[in-house]
């Protein structure tokens, strides 16, 4: 019975992540209409800490999620994405998560 409960559970939180993601796309946006910088930052903020535990809820570790955005990171700069051409933000970006973890 235990076990049927747990399951149960998982499976609303999911759900509730689910929408709290759509939630935090929408609040997104609104912010960046109205120009609000702290709502832009608390909403992608809550989108990436929601986008962890969405992952943990539906099977894959922290470090799993972290070593795949590494390598499509590292996959995106030497396939040349246009926002690495035009910006150099994916290096900057993988400087940063690189740097973070020493």
């Amino acid at each position: 019975m235990r076990q049927d409960v747990d399951i149960a559970r998982n499976l609303k939180t999911i759900e509730w992540l689910k929408a709290e993601m759509a939630g935090g796309i929408a609040s997104l946006l609104r912010a960046m209409v109205s120009g609000n910088s702290d709502r832009m930052l608390d909403s992608l903020s809550a989108l990436i800490i929601n986008g962890y535990l969405l992952g943990k809820r539906i099977g894959f570790q922290y470090e799993q999620i972290d070593q795949t955005v590494h390598a499509k990171l590292t996959d995106n700069i030497s396939k040349e994405h246009e926002i690495e051409k035009w910006y150099g933000d994916l290096s900057d970006l993988l400087k940063h998560l690189t740097s973070k973890r020493r």
